[in-house]
């Protein structure tokens, strides 16, 4: 399971990193310990403006805005989101929470380490987990846009955007520490994630896992009123 994790890049730079036209209209602050329910940045292929469908393609991308923990369209209450800030790999196209999103609404989410937990209830130890190499990490997500129809439809809260980040098993070093990891999707595979014309599974299974590292951190991260720099520094 992925649970926290951390985005302290600046937009600009993801805007370089990701081949992405143009800044987002919201400016998020470094952020280094990202919790479900907080937003964050997303990258997705440029959106249909008529369909509001990912474009073909991929390779035209948009850095957005969404809070993380999917909420189904079809959703009465949004609170379901905090449940649904992962989705398994193995199960995501049998799931009706992520089937649809899975096939036509894929995204990538920045992150420059993600946390684990190791050890007994009361006394884990955290971890902070980051490519060998301390590039950004590009996680697979998936993402959904949700309706209140209880509000105006001019109402600029009347759509949420949110996201869940895909998991498999974990391998390497890291399986020592927790048996599950999130799915990184390498720089070549970017375009193809984004594409709703490819296909979701086969894309999924090209994945490989990357490097990583993995080294104990202050027990401050627990807390998701901690953040700064300070929570990823060894201990």
């Amino acid at each position: 399971m992925c649970g926290r994790y951390a985005a302290a890049a600046d937009p600009a730079a993801l805007v370089e990193e990701f081949d992405i036209d143009e800044e987002p209209a919201v400016r998020l602050p470094a952020d280094f310990n990202v919790a479900p329910t907080k937003p964050a940045y997303i990258v997705t292929a440029e959106t249909d403006p008529e369909s509001g469908v990912p474009a073909a393609g991929g390779a035209n991308r948009a850095l957005k805005v969404a809070r993380w923990g999917l909420v189904p369209s079809w959703a009465k209450d949004p609170s379901v989101g905090s449940r649904m800030i992962n989705a398994r790999c193995e199960t995501v196209d049998q799931k009706p929470s992520f089937r649809s999103a899975f096939a036509r609404r894929r995204c990538l989410v920045p992150a420059l380490g993600y946390y684990e937990w190791q050890g007994a209830p009361g006394a884990k130890q955290p971890y902070f987990i980051q490519a060998r190499d301390h590039r950004t990490l590009a996680l697979a997500g998936l993402f959904e846009w949700w309706t209140d129809r209880t509000r105006a439809a001019d109402d600029p809260d009347a759509t949420r955007l949110t996201f869940t980040i895909l998991t498999r098993s974990a391998e390497g070093s890291v399986a020592d520490i927790h048996d599950r990891m999130p799915v990184v999707v390498q720089p070549s595979l970017w375009s193809a994630w984004l594409d709703p014309r490819s296909d979701a599974r086969q894309q999924l299974q090209a994945c490989a896992v990357p490097e990583l590292s993995a080294y104990p951190i202050s027990t401050a991260v627990n807390s998701v009123r901690n953040n700064g720099p300070d929570l990823i520094r060894p201990q």
